[in-house]
């Protein structure tokens, strides 16, 4: 790989017309078009890993997101930093790296559907497990890859969602540039070819995963592919930010104590540093705002460390030899004050009753919406099939032939819904919800 052809600015969808000159930069047109989507809005009210806010304001998937962004332009703009010194002669585009970056952490949890992580599960679940079974043959029959469905992927649906032209919509889908696109794909590999479950695009998407690859210069071999670099920068960004901020959230919701919590964070520092730290913090007498800098503190810290990394190891991704995430290779420090929140994020945090119960309503809600829509797309003609298909968005194909765009259809529909829309029409369509008489 070679990083004048990598940071290349052709857009998906776009390639045969001739754009008018903007002032804003290709990557960061990018940013704008998904900051201003609907699916972007539609995060505010996705679970992240709590439940959606009462009186106290924890995370939903919009705000993990921002953050998420914020930290992925630092760490683009440190590196593109070391790389322009490196390569002062190059003809590579590096300058953009930070709004690649940036742009493509605000795209990269877009596909997850409602309720946190345990949407994901559970929509594997139905087809592993649930009613889900009985349309496996149905799927493999007429060439399907039933994997897509048991395995369900977040990270494969975000690029189903930016790039599949749904009804009515233009061709290329959000029509993003190929950067930024290769950058969220953190598993480029189908369904079939996952040794842990994880993938990047459905066999809907394969063929433009494809062309970008070919396009950026990503040499494959057996339907694997390297990393495109960048998205090891998206990926050290999410680590980052959802463990050091589910840290600050369990505090503020009484999971973790005031003493726990700080003691988990101070953990990142030593010897002067950590005198430091001290200092500042005792400067200020509420508790919130003691952990709030040391939040900051760390952040900028874990940034600093994993820039580092990254360059130290270029030479390798280039290559497609790094195999490891640049969270994993900071110094033993920082690593291990990092793995220390990690086992307490989940022996107390993961598990907490508000989290479980997340997950429980998920599984049920979604088992049931999975079941009906999916019966009423494979059977238009029925009475009820009629009825409920007219919730379903035009955009969405439900006339998809075969059993897996129907499927498929079924899970754009539930996936792109929101935490409150779909127990709002989990209530309405099993009549626990009745309109007043």
């Amino acid at each position: 790989m070679n990083w004048t052809q990598l940071l290349s600015g052709k857009r998906l969808g776009m390639e045969s017309y001739a754009e008018r000159k903007h002032e804003r930069t290709d990557f960061q047109r990018d940013y704008d078009r998904l900051i201003f989507s609907s699916p972007f809005r539609r995060l505010q009210n996705k679970t992240q890993v709590f439940p959606l806010p009462g009186s106290i304001f924890v995370h939903n998937r919009l705000t993990h997101s921002l953050e998420v962004s914020c930290v992925g332009r630092s760490l683009g703009n440190n590196v593109a930093k070391g790389l322009a010194q490196k390569y002062a002669s190059g003809e590579a585009n590096f300058p953009e790296i930070g709004s690649i970056v940036s742009a493509a952490c605000l795209a990269h949890d877009m596909g997850n559907p409602p309720f946190g992580h345990s949407g994901e599960r559970a929509i594997s679940a139905y087809f592993l497990e649930g009613n889900g079974r009985e349309l496996e043959q149905a799927v493999r029959q007429e060439g399907g890859r039933w994997e897509d469905f048991v395995r369900f992927e977040g990270n494969a649906n975000t690029m189903r969602l930016l790039t599949h032209r749904f009804i009515g919509r233009r061709q290329g889908g959000f029509a993003l540039t190929y950067c930024t696109l290769a950058s969220i794909v953190k598993y480029p590999y189908a369904s079939t070819l996952s040794p842990h479950g994880k993938f990047g695009f459905f066999q809907t998407e394969e063929e433009t995963y494809l062309r970008i690859a070919s396009e950026l210069g990503l040499q494959g071999a057996g339907g694997r592919y390297p990393r495109y670099p960048l998205v090891y920068l998206v990926e050290a960004a999410d680590d980052i930010c959802y463990q050091v901020m589910d840290i600050e959230d369990a505090h503020k919701l009484r999971i973790l104590s005031s003493e726990e919590t700080k003691n988990l964070l101070l953990g990142f520092f030593q010897g002067e540093r950590l005198q430091h730290t001290l200092d500042v913090m005792h400067r200020v007498n509420d508790t919130n705002e003691q952990i709030a800098y040391l939040r900051s503190s760390i952040i900028g810290n874990l940034v600093d460390e994993c820039s580092r990394v990254f360059l130290e190891k270029e030479e390798e991704i280039l290559e497609g030899r790094f195999l490891s995430s640049l969270i994993k290779e900071i110094s033993p420090p920082f690593r291990d004050a990092y793995a220390a929140c990690s086992k307490v994020a989940c022996r107390k945090i993961y598990c907490a009753r508000e989290v479980v119960d997340v997950e429980l309503a998920g599984y049920h809600i979604f088992s049931r919406l999975i079941d009906l829509l999916t019966d009423a797309v494979m059977n238009p003609a029925h009475a009820y099939s009629r009825l409920l298909l007219q919730r379903i968005p035009e955009q969405y194909d439900t006339q998809a032939p075969g059993a897996y765009g129907k499927i498929q259809c079924v899970l754009d529909y539930i996936s792109g819904m929101t935490d409150v829309y779909a127990l709002d029409l989990y209530r309405k369509i099993t009549g626990l919800s009745l309109p007043a008489v």
